[in-house]
């Protein structure tokens, strides 16, 4: 689906979406559990992977007719063996997630997913269950999807690289949890995208278990049960998603409005440091926590320097503002944010250049010059990944002319409401099919 964005102004209220990451990690804590419910979840491309692996492994989804409550009857710790080839589409957290689970399994599980899904690294992950005595292999031998896991792991110790994806450690510590022995993680180098494991540690937490850092890494005691108290757990907002709406009050709205973001109530989440990478940009930002708002009205911003190593979704986004801003926003420690649905970093420095975007590009930073830069509106390709999408669109609402957006659909991984939220602040979205 082509959407075309046109010059726009913006204002008014609009919701952010729910929590991808913690969606993902609440369907499954359910699923770990004998039954629970997860409230306010985001239902998307993604987060509908991870609820058909918890059916495949024996539990059961019951998804209300609003999509705001899901009734969970786990498996309890003993996840069955699939029926079939369990497939995780475009989301790669719910492979690494559900990897580690299948290799509690008796029998042998085998998880694949579309194109870009199995080119992403999953070595360091197989070779962690292979330490804790499971079998796991790549069905190519090059670390990528379609993999073969099972074993019935019992827990143990691991050692494990941090710099590649710190959802390898989320897997290991939420299958920890029910092995008998439980498991001590030892990080081989420095943890990257470290805030999201503090959104695991919240939630396995919320969920009744007990889960810990360690000088060398991380650990969880085995023999411990999921059961949220009350049975429920409510997802919060998303602040990834919330980027985008944020960074369109700040270069668009109106003369004396602003967007109002609902939902932005505090988390572990990393990617609130959105709202430090604005302000350090010039714009004004009151977040009022005890409501859940953030208020951003449109500024004058200038570069800046950001290190995404603990935020990597947020790099397409400050890429956006930065082709916005006066002078040069340069993105350090981005290396690991090419291993996502696709390399943003190349994706982002390509589709703003063909805007007239001046960027740099190195194999671990991204220079964006917008002292140099005139946007122009022009046909860009979203790479099929629904954060180049939404940085791009953010882009067109200054550009000069129509800017058309190739796979529009793919919002719907994170943001499936996305275009209709911009729409309602004002912004002149077209679809066509």
């Amino acid at each position: 689906m082509d959407v075309s964005i046109s010059p726009s102004r913006v204002a008014g209220r609009v919701r952010a979406p729910p929590s991808k990451s913690y969606t993902h990690r609440a369907i499954l804590a359910a699923g770990y559990a004998e039954r629970a419910a997860v409230t306010d979840p985001l239902v998307s491309a993604d987060t509908r992977a991870t609820m058909r692996a918890v059916e495949a492994f024996g539990g059961s989804v019951e998804r209300t007719a609003g999509d705001d409550r899901l009734e969970i009857s786990g498996f309890a710790g003993r996840p069955a063996v699939p029926g079939d080839v369990v497939d995780c589409a475009n989301s790669g957290t719910t492979t690494r997630l559900v990897t580690a689970c299948g290799a509690l399994a008796d029998g042998l599980c085998v998880f694949t997913g579309d194109e870009s899904l199995r080119s992403r690294p999953q070595g360091p992950l197989l070779d962690a269950i292979e330490q804790l005595g499971g079998r796991a292999e790549s069905t190519r031998g090059n670390g990528q999807a379609p993999l073969v896991v099972g074993g019935h792991v019992g827990g143990g110790s691991v050692s494990i690289p941090g710099d590649v994806s710190s959802q390898y450690i989320t897997a290991i510590l939420m299958a920890g949890a029910v092995t008998d022995e439980g498991i001590d993680i030892e990080l081989e180098t420095e943890l990257k995208s470290a805030p999201y494991v503090d959104i695991t540690l919240e939630v396995l937490a919320d969920f009744g278990i007990d889960a810990e850092r360690t000088d060398a890494g991380f650990a969880v005691p085995g023999g411990q049960s999921y059961d949220p108290p009350g049975g429920e757990y409510a997802v919060p907002g998303d602040f990834s998603s919330m980027s985008y709406l944020l960074a369109a009050g700040a270069v668009a709205a109106a003369d004396g409005e602003q967007v109002i973001v609902e939902g932005a109530r505090p988390s572990a989440q990393g990617d609130s440091a959105i709202v430090d990478v604005l302000e350090s940009m010039g714009a004004t930002v009151d977040w009022d926590r005890d409501a859940g708002e953030i208020a951003v009205p449109r500024a004058s911003l200038s570069g800046t320097t950001v290190d995404v190593g603990d935020t990597p979704d947020l790099l397409p986004t400050i890429a956006a503002l930065g082709a916005i801003a006066d002078g040069d926003t340069v993105i350090e420690n981005c290396e690991h944010v090419r291993y996502k649905e696709t390399d943003r970093v190349s994706a982002m420095a390509e589709e703003l250049s063909k805007l007239g975007a001046s960027v740099t590009e190195a194999q671990d930073r991204l220079t964006v010059h917008g002292g140099e830069t005139t946007l122009t509106g022009a046909r860009v390709d979203g790479r099929a990944d629904h954060r180049i999408v939404m940085s791009l669109a953010i882009a067109g609402l200054v550009a000069d002319g129509e800017t058309v957006i190739e796979g529009g659909e793919h919002v719907d991984v994170s943001f499936p409401d996305f275009f209709d939220a911009i729409e309602s602040l004002g912004v002149d979205v077209e679809r066509e099919a």
